[in-house]
């Protein structure tokens, strides 16, 4: 009925009427219930299940703060399905924005056979994680869902951040939680740097007080770029092979970590998302970007993980590559002048620091 009144009416109310459908639509799918991409034959009250709705309503969560945020570009959401094998995801990505130039916060879900090389790229401790001796060549069935994310903004003063919350489990028995949230400015605001650290601090202080500076020192460590002699960028928290406590604990603290995504990042942007910049300043910055993808493509371990899984049938390269900045720039034997904001901050690359 709706649509046969419009249609009588004229041009301009047509247009508005063409509006307010496509909000409707919106609307109508923002409230579609999440579809589990588990198998039907995990059950309800499973950590598999349970973890991947926390995953979801985080990914939403956050997206909705970003479009906020930024005021323009709106994500793209794609589900995507893994043919004839169970699992799937869901990629958000946002482009050409007025803070971010690119935005990309993925769900996945995977089932399938790791191979061994596999494994070991997939945690701390390598093809012996699973507690049993294989066979040669022999594959580890295994259940994956993860929720990461990467935010480049335009800004030269905004800063990077990442994050990677993720649950294993093998068919042998052999479960564990990993996972982190780290950020990477091009450019020092130490206020910045206690306020994100201080968000971090404060949900890890609510399980043990020992488990911030653990995984502060775990994330700058991991986040360290061998060839380069420095670190991707000021760190965070990171751990993995983690499964010391009950799996519903892991689950609290991996859902408390991602809720406090937001708070501990989007201030940050909202501070500096029009400070001027200059030419000299966004080249600094997509210097710094050229390190991002050098660790993501040499060190990081989900990254490994997805390439090594392509062969299985179970990788997405596209959501694998997510990560990568649009822009780059590697220039010839650069090194900043003493006394300048960039040699500021290289000496926090090169020797981490603490913030909190």
């Amino acid at each position: 009925a709706a649509a046969a009144a419009l249609a009588g009416a004229g041009r301009g109310r047509e247009k508005k009427g063409r509006r307010s459908q496509k909000l409707l639509a919106r609307a109508v799918m923002d409230q579609v219930e999440f579809v589990s991409m588990c198998k039907d034959s995990d059950p309800s009250d499973s950590a598999r299940r349970k973890f991947e709705k926390i995953c979801a309503e985080a990914q939403e969560r956050i997206c909705r703060a970003i479009e906020e945020l930024d005021g323009k570009a709106k994500f793209n959401r794609e589900k995507y399905d893994r043919g004839e094998k169970p699992g799937g995801g869901i990629a958000c990505v946002l482009t050409g924005g007025d803070v971010f130039e690119k935005a990309g916060v993925n769900l996945s879900v995977v089932y399938g056979e790791m191979p061994q090389e596999a494994l070991a790229a997939a945690n701390e401790r390598g093809a012996d994680r699973i507690g049993l001796k294989l066979e040669p060549g022999q594959k580890v069935p295994f259940f994956a869902c993860g929720l990461s994310s990467v935010m480049h903004p335009k800004n030269p003063h905004c800063p990077t951040m990442h994050f990677n919350y993720r649950y294993f489990e093998t068919e042998f028995g052999v479960w564990w939680f990993g996972g982190g949230t780290d950020i990477t400015p091009a450019y020092l605001d130490e206020e910045d740097m206690k306020h994100f650290h201080g968000t971090y601090k404060n949900v890890c202080d609510k399980f043990d007080s020992a488990w911030y500076p653990k995984f502060k020192e775990m994330a700058d460590k991991y986040f360290y770029i061998p060839h380069r002699g420095e670190t991707r960028g000021l760190g965070g928290i990171f751990f993995d092979d983690f499964n010391t406590e009950s799996a519903e604990r892991h689950m609290d603290f991996s859902s408390q970590c991602l809720a406090a995504v937001t708070e501990a990042y989007v201030p940050i942007i909202r501070k500096h998302k029009d400070d001027d910049f200059t030419q000299q300043q966004k080249d600094w910055q997509q210097m710094r970007r050229g390190r991002y993808v050098e660790f993501n493509l040499v060190y990081d371990r989900g990254t490994i993980f997805g390439l090594k899984m392509l062969s299985s049938g179970v990788g997405r390269l596209e959501s694998i590559l997510m990560s990568l900045p649009e822009n780059a720039r590697w220039q010839y034997n650069h090194q900043p002048v003493m006394g300048t904001e960039e040699e500021k901050i290289m000496q926090c690359f090169k020797k981490p620091r603490d913030w909190v």
